[in-house]
């Protein structure tokens, strides 16, 4: 991941942040576009394959589904199957268990894929399911494809793989922030980028959440830290949806299939490097992948392969072995899917024509026309009756947001609010779009808490943390899960944060399960967190209503009445920058 503009999963939030948009925007308008995307593009279009009726994974469907009680739990019939994982070994097997099973097709659709060890392991697994015969088609939004992580894009050299980019940048993959420039006279389209995360196998069974793949998202970060996040494992007709919202980001406009922008020299320059930078024992390194001599076939292994040796992400407790689906227990519940259109994100030629018509790009009966992933689930506040629970990394509310907190105040409502503390953000300059409203939704009666963490400083803010995917700060712990609990009953999880960014620009997905079980399961898990590892934000009457940072009971730590964990030179260059930095661009 480029450590210069971007760190983690925010677009020009981390390193130079929001402050440096304007200038960028306006030297954008000084020297225009340099470079153009192909025109012409051959997209064959493609479907999701029917759900699989035989072979390991449907065979596990029809099991765990009929050795339920009918009086008791919904038949897969009727209703979907789910399973949270809160942790990342639960996270990595199960992607593990769904590539190695799967028999006829696997779709994967993510904002990134880091070229690690984690990911080799599993990129080799969908290499595997591909030389076995399953059709394979990956889609990446295009902003973190450059660089070692453009790695992953030779995979499209495999028979069965297709690979595509959505919302490609202009400019050659050698470096990010050399894309950057080549595309700054198009500010508004590097801004908006395809939020969405899926894996799907055989139609049949899916994963979606808050995760992307890469090693600090299972728990393998190491010192550059690790992301704190659910996932969603789910099965029965729910899956199909996902599959729909996959066909129809796949089938878009604004998706390049890879070979279009990158040919055959510039795959094996990315190659060389990184196979250089392996044998120099740069982080990340391959050992032991050097390029066959000029005039060989490159062999397909490599394309994975590449990515890093797998012992490499060896650490105590973990297993890189494949979740035995066959322990799995689903909680069959009713749910809903809500995903954003692929049209939220201009196509060219609309660019610099301002957000697309709020309308559906095709009829497909997931969600509403006009509304977005994040005003989908304005109703689940609106409908609160009794308690919200909402766990948001990135956590700008925009004035709809406040006003439904507000009526549901007025009900009686309990809100409690997890996000990051400014020492555990990725992104610090984000952190400055919430603390601006972190007073007024304390005076309007919302509880927030901030996630804890080690010693941040200016170094993270800067993006120049090391570690294995880059930019990652000093932070060991960073919330990224993304989910909503209402009234005990309802369950809203998905790649969505309660903010401008992801209400506006981005593209999101979410899946809304009515079932207690879910939502008591996920309340605990946050509950859990509220207790051990938060701060709790209050106003402290004894200095005249200023912030106090409550410590967690038994841990040993002061109260704060400053930003817990974090330097003073951070706080300043975040003072500094805050009133530059308006809230759409966090």
């Amino acid at each position: 991941m480029p450590p210069s503009l971007t760190l983690r999963s925010r677009t020009l939030r981390g390193s130079f942040g929001a402050a440096l948009l304007a200038a960028a925007a306006l030297l954008g308008a000084t020297v225009g576009g340099c470079t153009s995307l192909p025109e012409n593009v051959d997209r064959p279009v493609s479907q999701a394959l029917p759900p699989a009726t035989d072979g390991p994974l449907a065979a596990f469907i029809q099991q765990n589904g009929s050795d339920k009680p009918a009086a008791s739990v919904a038949a897969p019939r009727t209703a979907s199957g789910f399973m949270l994982m809160d942790g990342p070994q639960a996270a990595y097997s199960s992607r593990l268990a769904l590539a190695e099973q799967a028999q006829r097709s696997l779709d994967l659709q993510y904002y990134a894929i880091h070229a690690d060890a984690s990911t080799g392991r599993l990129m080799r697994a969908v290499q595997d399911a591909a030389q076995r015969g399953v059709r394979v088609r990956i889609l990446i939004d295009d902003f973190h494809s450059a660089g070692r992580n453009a790695l992953v894009l030779g995979l499209a050299d495999t028979p069965n793989v297709q690979i595509r980019l959505f919302n490609p940048l202009a400019g050659a993959r050698a470096s990010s922030l050399g894309r950057i420039v080549v595309s700054l006279g198009d500010m508004g389209r590097i801004q908006q980028r395809m939020h969405n995360k899926l894996f799907i196998a055989d139609n049949t069974l899916g994963i979606t959440g808050g995760r992307n793949l890469g090693d600090a998202y299972f728990g393998l970060g190491g010192d550059a830290g690790n992301f704190v996040d659910l996932d969603v494992l789910a099965a029965g007709p729910i899956v199909q949806q996902m599959s729909k919202s996959f066909d129809q980001y796949w089938n878009n406009e604004r998706a390049y299939p890879v070979e279009s922008l990158v040919d055959r020299k510039e795959m094996d320059r990315i190659r060389e490097k990184a196979a250089e930078s392996g044998r120099s024992g740069a982080s990340g390194g391959a050992q032991g992948t050097p390029s066959p001599p000029d005039g060989e076939p490159r062999p397909d292994a490599q394309s994975a392969a590449a990515f890093g040796d797998s012992k490499a992400a060896q650490r105590p407790g973990w297993d890189e072995q494949p979740m035995d689906l066959k322990a799995v227990k689903f909680t069959w519940a009713p749910a809903l899917l809500l995903v954003d259109r692929p049209g939220k994100i201009p196509a060219d030629e609309q660019a610099k024509e301002g957000p697309a018509p709020a309308k559906p790009d095709a009829p497909h009966g997931e969600m509403p026309a006009g509304e977005t992933v994040v005003e989908g689930v304005l109703p689940l506040i609106a409908q609160a009756r009794q308690d919200l629970v909402i766990v948001s990394p990135y956590f700008v509310p925009g004035q709809e947001i406040r006003n439904a907190f507000a009526k549901a105040r007025e009900r009686g409502v309990r809100i409690r609010v997890l996000t990051n503390s400014l020492a555990s953000n990725d992104a610090p300059v984000a952190h400055v779009g919430y603390a601006r409203h972190r007073t007024d939704l304390l005076d309007m009666g919302v509880e927030l808490y901030e996630m804890r963490a080690d010693q941040a400083g200016l170094r993270q803010a800067l993006g120049t943390g090391s570690g294995v995917t880059g930019g990652m700060g000093e932070s060991k712990a960073m919330l990224h899960s993304k989910f909503i609990v209402r009234d005990g009953r309802l369950l809203a999880i998905g790649s969505m944060n309660l903010d401008l960014r992801s209400q506006k620009q981005n593209t999101e997905i979410a899946l809304v399960v009515r079932s207690t079980e879910l939502s008591a399961e996920a309340t605990s898990i946050v509950e859990k967190s509220l207790k051990e590892g938060a701060w709790k934000v209050e106003r402290d009457p004894s200095a005249g209503g200023a912030l106090v940072w409550r410590a967690p009971a038994g841990s040993g730590l002061q109260d704060a009445h400053t930003e817990p964990d974090t330097s003073a030179s951070l706080r300043a260059l975040l003072w500094l920058i805050g009133p530059l930095a308006p809230d759409s661009m966090l």
